[in-house]
């Protein structure tokens, strides 16, 4: 079979089939009213079928729930007399929905029938459930704005991949992306900057245009709650104190006003990590509660994203201000400055019955007990973190983050960082070796980083995410042998048909022969690291 991720268990009794005809019905058991919704109005749209309510009986898609299962696993058995299809709850469910979907082939992922289609599923038992319970994508949005309508589109695309966490990285140097109606100016001024640079730092290219957007906070609550019909959390990200030029711009007495002129600052037009940081004090500290609180009744996630990493101390090194704060509160030195900003947040959020996760810098001075960290610059914060007794989410740079280039081959457009082939993230394994099996009870599970200096539009993002998403989906759901051992070449055999999903999907994906001559970008400058990355 050509599903993937690949499922636990699947077994073929025969090669016979059961195909769906204008007869077919769907039977929905209690609780099981969203997937039978999302069933009618993505496949009744792809067969042209009307897969009308039914009550029982044969030539039927009957839907229940099983208590029997995991919350997030699911029973399909396909007989000639119809489908059954159980979850252990309504997220087991819709992702057993999303196998059904690709046992109907590729032409179940269009959105209008083809004539003269007929829609076959094979007979076949398929036993499933994730390895994780956090299957994560980030899209930093802040870099290069990515509309709403392009978010919803991502959230359909995880969840035919059996994604579960989108981290929304909203904010930086370079944009602010949400409306906070206190503080106005964050969007107003905030959202846009005058150019930007094209290509890595070092490249001498700009687009000398307007660039920027926000999401509303109808936006935002439209994406929550299509997000949570497919069973996608999604965990916002603001950035502090570090990567906050945007909101400086907007209000310059968030920065460090005694060291430079905060209101002649901009948001920045260029890549890299700017050295205007938030200011330690109290007027700081309250501007972000209200910006917490806000998001807050827009986001129900557990996780609140804090960031935390890549803070530059130049600037409080030479601020009376900051030095003030280090002495009234016995603090050795700026970096444990900056863990007191991020546990200030960990108080307050804990006080909401909320969960801080940050990139693993926060580790750097100690957290509160709950915290988690997202664990960045490769495996070795995530190791800390588990054996401190932290939750983890295993991200590391060398190995899944996307925007890193695919191939070392010159047509390959605007090449960053390490060569990340599909295989190679194939073989990625989210649990460190050396952790006991108690210590890697606390990795919560794994995600994909899109960060998006380099990736102005929509077809940049497919192609950088596409097709290696697919490769670090089965990863964060099927339970596969060590990386060493996995069967690459049966993954690109079920690749052949996904390829075409992915066709029927509109998705912009690198072609295993090379980008297309419209995805290539001759002449602009990139950042490639020679040789292979670092495994630790």
């Amino acid at each position: 079979m050509d599903t993937i991720p690949q499922p636990r268990r699947l077994t073929r009794p025969d090669d016979g089939s059961f195909e769906l005809g204008p007869g077919t019905s769907v039977v929905a058991g209690e609780g099981t009213e969203d997937t039978e919704r999302w069933l009618r109005a993505t496949l009744g749209a792809a067969t042209g079928l009307p897969l009308a309510p039914g009550a029982g009986g044969d030539d039927a898609v009957r839907l229940s729930l099983d208590g029997g299962l995991a919350a997030e696993g699911y029973r399909l058995v396909v007989t000639p007399a119809g489908v059954d299809l159980a979850g252990g709850g309504p997220a087991g469910l819709f992702w057993g929905a999303q196998t059904l979907r690709q046992l109907l082939g590729p032409d179940a992922f269009r959105r209008a029938p083809l004539p003269g289609r007929r829609w076959r599923l094979p007979l076949v038992r398929i036993e499933d459930a994730p390895r994780f319970g956090w299957r994560g994508l980030m899209l930093d949005v802040a870099r290069h704005f990515m509309p709403k309508e392009g978010v919803l589109r991502y959230l359909d695309l995880m969840a035919a991949h059996k994604l579960n966490v989108l981290h929304f990285h909203l904010t930086d140097d370079q944009g602010w992306r949400v409306e906070i109606k206190r503080h106005p100016k964050l969007t107003e001024t905030g959202s846009w900057r005058s150019r930007t640079k094209y290509g890595h730092r070092a490249s001498p290219l700009w687009e000398d245009k307007p660039h920027g957007g926000y999401y509303t906070q109808d936006d935002i609550r439209e994406i929550v709650a299509y997000a949570a019909e497919r069973h996608i959390t999604v965990v916002p990200e603001i950035d502090v104190p570090g990567h906050s030029q945007a909101a400086i711009a907007a209000y310059p007495e968030l920065g460090n006003t005694d060291v430079i002129d905060t209101a002649s600052l901009t948001v920045w037009d260029t890549w890299g990590i700017s050295e205007n940081v938030l200011a330690p004090t109290d007027t700081t500290l309250r501007f972000y509660e209200g910006v917490f609180e806000e998001l807050l009744d827009l986001f129900p996630s557990a996780f609140v994203h804090v960031g935390g990493d890549e803070c530059p101390k130049d600037q409080w090194r030479r601020s009376a201000t900051a030095q003030a704060r280090i002495g009234e509160l016995g603090l050795a030195d700026e970096d444990e400055l900056q863990s007191w900003f991020i546990r200030h947040f960990d108080t307050w959020l804990t006080a909401r019955g909320r969960r801080l996760i940050g990139w693993d810098e926060i580790l750097e001075g100690g957290l509160a007990e709950g915290a988690a960290v997202s664990s960045w610059r490769g495996y070795a914060g995530g190791v800390a973190a588990a054996r401190a007794g932290h939750d983890v989410v295993m991200c590391p740079e060398q190995q899944v983050y996307l925007d890193h280039r695919q191939h070392p081959g010159e047509d390959e457009p605007v090449p960053i960082g390490f060569v990340r082939t599909l295989e190679d993230v194939y073989r990625f394994e989210p649990v460190p070796a050396e952790l006991t099996p108690d210590e890697a009870g606390h990795v919560l599970g794994t995600q994909a980083n899109a960060w998006s200096e380099v990736m102005e539009n929509q077809g940049r993002v497919d192609y950088q995410l596409f097709p290696r998403l697919a490769a670090f989906a089965e990863v964060a759901w099927s339970e596969l042998p060590a990386p060493a051992d996995r069967d690459f070449d049966d993954f690109e055999r079920r690749m052949a048909a996904h390829y075409r999903r992915l066709d029927a999907l509109g998705v912009a994906y690198r072609p295993p022969g090379g980008p297309l001559p419209w995805q290539r970008r001759p002449g602009v400058l990139g950042r490639p690291i020679d040789g292979p990355p670092p495994n630790k």
